[in-house]
């Protein structure tokens, strides 16, 4: 059978992350890895999630049925008061739950794109949101800038150039390097937003695992008083569990009208009885005393393979020591390629990605993605053990 397969698949691509996992899975469990992106299942909150699906079941059967494509209200004005108090002002009516962050990034791409359109990001940037991009058949542009964020001379000579019909960003705790943007270039941007009238995808999923409670990260869409440029996304995957699948966007109305519709079209709705359970357990523990702690002791992973990364020469190895989120950025010495490392340290039983894929233009294949969140702190050790000896290795066959 010859199948005849929209054009837009010729887009389609697996991620390096995925391919990577199935790496891992047949070498076998004696392989640490640094690779995924997966919270520590240790901190799950097991028994309470077990106490908010019994309070849902007992409330009865009509929790069983179908739902409102814009989700539990009940759940929307809890998020509601959460993003309030980020400074985001969003009224439950103008919150859309969604079965994570991504299907939100997915239904702004297809509100929004049309083949040939192109979308602005930072160069690296989210794996996983340029697939959806380039999916709708999306032109990505990458706009110059460094620790502190994109460098706002390039984004507005390219907003000029390319007219885009958005900006997408994840200013707090980024995927893949971990940096944080100034509130100089957060500002910046939502300026040129209203200079040109172009629209901000804002990601925000690691915004509150942060480690120096002392510090304060604005949200860009707390800075939208006139709330017309600034689609804002986030979930609860990173800091209750990622398989109840829910995540939330609020935004400009007439882009959430749109989206809803199409989120109506593409699933009906995300599920209406993960939804009621997470409303109580919002209602009934302490969210915020959870992610303390998930703060305190992602904070020690950290500071473990921040130690052992101390111990390398700066000349093989750079990086910049996260203030929050789930990665370490690093960069080898420019004669070393990361996708042949990978080969030599999945020997040694350890495994991390590649920084390249995650490049939009011009990628730098020396470079790295730690996930520190996920392995316990003694096979962290044990890991970066191996990786540093494999570090040392690399450089001495070179």
């Amino acid at each position: 059978m010859s199948y005849r397969f929209a054009d837009r698949t010729k887009m389609f691509k697996t991620s390096a992350i995925r391919e990577i996992g199935g790496i891992i899975q047949r070498k076998g469990s004696d392989v640490i890895s640094f690779a995924g992106g997966n919270p520590h299942e240790p901190y799950f909150p097991t028994a309470e999630i077990q106490q908010a699906f019994e309070k849902v079941f007992a409330s009865g059967n009509a929790s069983l049925q179908y739902g409102m494509t814009t989700g539990y209200m009940p759940l929307r004005g809890a998020i509601s008061e959460r993003v309030t108090s980020k400074g985001i002002q969003a009224k439950p009516e103008e919150i859309l739950l969604t079965t994570g962050s991504q299907q939100s990034i997915d239904l702004l791409s297809r509100v929004m794109l049309s083949p040939g359109d192109v979308v602005l990001t930072e160069n690296p940037t989210f794996l996983a949101a340029t697939q959806a991009f380039e999916s709708y058949e999306a032109k990505l542009v990458a706009v110059e800038g460094d620790k502190d964020g994109m460098y706002p001379e390039d984004l507005e000579q390219k907003i000029k150039q390319h007219q885009p019909k958005f900006v997408y960003v994840v200013p707090t705790f980024s995927n893949p390097d971990g940096k944080v943007w100034s509130e100089e270039r957060r500002a910046a941007l939502l300026e040129l937003a209203y200079k040109y009238d172009t629209l901000i995808l804002e990601d925000d999923p690691y915004g509150d695992i942060q480690f120096h409670e002392e510090e304060k990260y604005t949200p860009i869409a707390a800075m939208d008083e006139r709330k017309t440029q600034v689609v804002y996304t986030s979930s609860f995957s990173k800091t209750v569990v990622p398989s109840l699948r829910i995540g939330w966007v609020t935004g400009p109305e007439a882009v959430i009208k749109y989206m809803s519709q199409i989120k109506e079209a593409a699933d009906l709705m995300s599920s209406p009885l993960d939804q009621q359970a997470l409303y109580y357990l919002l209602r009934d523990m302490d969210l915020d005393a959870h992610i303390r702690m998930l703060s305190k002791n992602y904070y020690q992973h950290m500071s473990i393979m921040r130690d052992y990364l101390n111990t390398l020469d700066e000349n093989l190895v750079s990086w910049v020591e996260p203030k929050g989120g789930m990665f370490i950025w690093a960069k080898v010495h420019e004669s070393i390629n990361a996708t042949e490392l990978l080969k030599q340290v999945l020997e040694h039983g350890v495994a991390f990605i590649p920084g390249g894929p995650f490049f939009v233009e011009n990628p730098q294949e020396n470079t790295l993605r730690l996930n520190f969140t996920h392995p316990n702190p003694e096979k962290i050790k044990i890991g970066m053990e191996r990786l540093t000896a494999a570090f040392k290795q690399s450089v001495k066959l070179g």
